[in-house]
């Protein structure tokens, strides 16, 4: 049988393209901080991790500019050899302050950082324990381990302890969770999770990505949130989202990051973090830190449209972050709301299987702190016309 077979099989995703159904790869024209143009006609984002708005702060595309300048386009080379800029230490540096810890690894994209971590530091007689709604990039660093893998119900704290107190006490054990699960939208149980690692001598890694800029007295995430980072071993956080660019750190104790700056074959062998996006983390690192405020508007913005998406009777499940999950249930009638929201000029993004469940697949929308009341309004006034056709169909 041919390789390609699989490939000419596959026909869903040009069944939903002649339906006028196909969610996926819509090309963006321009944007601003909450709006994007597509095929001429301007859209709200709701569909979009820029949770503080950042994105075309003037302060952040100025620190762009001025890297662009001073380094050029890109360093045409990994971390390990040429790639290594004064900003990159600069970010490291800052980072690890921010997350309370002694050094930091900055990798290309967030999901190189997981991969990178948890790929270099799992051995062949290691064990690493997943929750079941753990990202796919921290489900892929597994893989790439020659590690044992578990998997535990999400968030269940006792089903961990289990899975730990049954393996042998000298074999090395770590343990993954989202902060924020960014498809649920929930926040992982993280003081209940640090709990049983500890008490079974595991170390843990918390995947912060859609908690920096949104949880913590300083923005730091959930481990902050609660009080914690002291208990938890290695951060990880991603630029692409609060922080307005692209890329991904690992935080934790200096040995351990010397270790990886010279184990982690996905920081090794890939191409370094760009200039300019490297400047506009730490541009945007000073405005969390210096606008508070941003994080206030945020949450204003989130409960607001999550209050009234649960008064016209959507299920938004049990999310406590800025991800409000839109449970639709099967997949066509999921696709037919994308499209009736798009076309009321709402940018919003199906999530579907392999996702979710077959029979949970979901809208998800995520709030911004940049969203004007005027654009709040607009959004909930066109789930509102949506629900009225729902009901009439």
């Amino acid at each position: 049988m041919s390789i390609f077979r699989k490939c000419d099989d596959y026909t869903l995703a040009r069944e939903t393209q002649a339906a006028g159904l196909y969610p996926y790869f819509v090309p963006i024209e321009e944007s601003t901080a909450t709006e994007a143009r597509i095929g001429g006609e301007w859209k709200i984002m709701v569909g979009s991790n820029n949770y503080l708005g950042l994105t075309h702060h003037p302060e952040i595309l100025d620190a762009a500019r001025h890297a662009l300048v001073t380094y050029g386009s890109g360093s045409t080379g990994s971390r390990l050899l040429n790639g290594t800029l004064t900003l990159h230490d600069e970010l490291e540096e800052r980072l690890a302050r921010f997350f309370h810890k002694e050094a930091a690894l900055v990798f290309t994209t967030g999901y190189q950082a997981n991969l990178g971590a948890i790929a270099a530091l799992i051995g062949r007689d290691d064990h690493v324990f997943l929750d079941r709604l753990d990202h796919a990039s921290i489900v892929d660093g597994a893989k790439l381990s020659y590690g044992h893998v578990h998997r535990y119900p999400h968030s269940d704290a006792e089903c961990l302890s289990r899975q730990l107190s049954a393996i042998p006490k000298p074999a090395g054990k770590l343990v993954v969770t989202d902060g924020v699960f960014s498809m649920e939208g929930t926040i992982a149980d993280l003081p209940a999770i640090v709990a049983a690692a500890k008490a079974h001598q595991s170390a843990i890694l918390v995947d912060e990505a859609h908690a920096v800029g949104v949880f913590g007295a300083n923005g730091a995430g959930t481990a902050e949130h609660f009080g914690i980072s002291d208990q938890v071993d290695l951060i990880m956080g991603t630029f692409s989202k609060s922080l307005a660019s692209v890329g991904g750190v690992i935080a934790g104790d200096e040995p351990v990051i010397h270790w990886l700056r010279h184990h982690s074959r996905a920081l090794i062998f890939t191409a370094s973090m760009p200039p300019a996006s490297v400047a506009g983390v730490l541009a945007a690192l000073d405005i969390i830190q210096r606008e508070p405020e941003r994080r206030e508007r945020l949450w204003t913005n989130t409960m607001r449209v999550a209050n009234s998406l649960r008064s016209l009777g959507f299920d938004i499940g049990q999310t406590q972050t800025p991800i409000i999950p839109v449970v639709i249930g099967e997949l066509v009638r999921t696709l037919q709301l994308w499209r009736a929201l798009f076309d009321e000029g709402v940018f919003t993004h199906p999530v579907v299987p392999p996702a979710v469940p077959p029979t949970s697949c979901r809208l998800r929308v995520s709030m911004s702190a940049e969203h004007s009341d005027e654009q709040v309004d607009r959004v909930l006034d066109a789930f509102e016309r949506v629900a009225r056709m729902m009901v009439a169909a």
